[in-house]
């Protein structure tokens, strides 16, 4: 009897630690569940163990995370890689900051279009000129941007003082940061750190973070355009993480930023080179073609007419040139002026000392772009009412300006 209630209650407990322990397993986040490595468990297990309580959000993040689908661990991704400090930390070697040579040791391909695209150095250069960038990367950037790359710093953002170059135009251009292990940029501008997400890079909102406001206002365009009001109604039945090597237009019936510039929409191919096709330089005082305009142009067709027909999208573009060639026709007579008083000693050469020289800048920077930006993405109010109506009416203003200015010189 004593035999028969020993061996009860050792089943008994045996079942009750096992159900307990099931039960407890369950309750385990799904970043430690399912994969058969040991190191994954180590290394995430370990990891989800401290950050649940200091920063709970970013373990939440990675459980809902395509990598973490994959089977990737946190180790993985914060492992130092040539180049780059680290620290020891709970047993694990942590590099101490994440680039984009992180994310290239497995997306070697996307980091090389990304390199080719002017989201890389160009966007750097822009604000800062060639500060942090060695020898090589200016090389290997004004390969493939000549001029764009080996530039002196910006004298506007220099005047506005390190505050503002700091949380405002580095907040944006630091997508294309020199980095300190010789890589370029970094990825969570669009992906997000813990996410890692597709579908986050193919919001417009995403790309507005940057592309937005009176100097490249595509967000605001995109919203007005009849693509921004369909996505916005028809968002909740679209499939935003579906594969882009085989996404369709059944996940996207209706296109974003991402799937324009850069999505493998129905069969097309995938980049990152964000660039790639484009086929003027739109955001110039006065757009040229770009030196692959006619396969630029060709590739963004190729995708218009996944929706449209070719002839409403050669329409299309033949209408949005008139208004190119017309803002490039009035920006150059400015410029022609502004140009004058320079040559005839009438403006210094020290860059926005003088009130004019703020107005030729809004001119241009502001109107001329947002003129040509509405134009090729849909947004009439943008190419009338905050383009071409704001580029008559600040002509009559600098050459009022630019009169007085002429006048004032003459009687000294």
């Amino acid at each position: 009897m004593l035999s028969f209630r020993s061996t009860f209650l050792a089943i008994f407990l045996g079942t009750s630690l096992i159900v307990a322990a099931l039960i407890v397993n369950r309750a385990r986040p799904a970043s430690d569940l399912g994969y058969s490595s040991a190191d994954y468990v180590s290394a995430s297990g370990k990891c989800a163990e401290c950050h649940r309580a200091e920063t709970a959000a970013v373990v939440h993040q990675f459980d809902r995370s395509a990598h973490n689908r994959a089977g990737i661990n946190c180790l993985e991704c914060h492992a130092p890689q040539s180049g780059q400090d680290s620290f020891e930390h709970n047993g694990f070697t942590i590099a101490y900051s994440l680039t984009a040579k992180n994310c290239a040791s497995c997306h070697t391909t996307e980091y090389s279009q990304f390199l080719r695209s002017r989201h890389a150095l160009p966007a750097w250069a822009a604000v800062s000129g060639t500060a942090d960038m060695t020898p090589t990367m200016i090389s290997e950037g004004e390969r493939y941007h000549p001029g764009a790359v080996d530039r002196p710093a910006n004298a506007l953002v220099a005047l506005q003082g390190e505050g503002s170059r700091t949380k405002g135009c580095n907040a944006c251009h630091s997508i294309g940061r020199p980095n300190a292990d010789g890589s370029v940029g970094t990825c969570t501008h669009c992906h997000s750190r813990h996410n890692t997400s597709i579908a986050l890079a193919r919001e417009p909102r995403t790309c507005g973070q940057c592309h937005m406001g009176p100097d490249h206002s595509q967000l605001e365009i995109y919203e007005e355009s009849k693509h921004g009001i369909l996505f916005h109604a028809q968002r909740g039945s679209m499939n935003l993480d579906a594969d882009p090597k085989r996404l369709t237009v059944r996940d996207m019936p209706v296109p974003t930023c991402a799937t324009c510039h850069m999505s493998g929409l129905e069969g097309l191919k995938v980049t990152h080179d964000t660039t790639e096709r484009l086929s003027y330089w739109l955001f110039a005082s006065i757009s040229e073609k770009r030196p692959g305009f006619e396969a630029g142009q060709t590739e963004m067709k190729e995708v218009c007419t996944k929706c449209h027909a070719q002839s409403n999208v050669d329409r299309f573009y033949q209408e949005a040139e008139v208004v190119l060639q017309s803002t490039n026709k009035q920006v150059a007579s400015a410029k022609q002026l502004i140009d004058d008083l320079y040559t005839d000693g009438i403006l210094t050469a020290e860059p926005f000392d003088e009130p004019i020289e703020f107005l030729y800048f809004d001119y241009w920077h502001y109107y001329g772009r947002t003129a040509k930006h509405g134009a090729y993405m849909g947004g009439a109010d943008f190419v009338q009412w905050h383009g071409s109506y704001e580029l008559l009416a600040k002509k009559v203003e600098l050459e009022e300006m630019a009169a007085r200015l002429r006048e004032s010189h003459e009687n000294r």
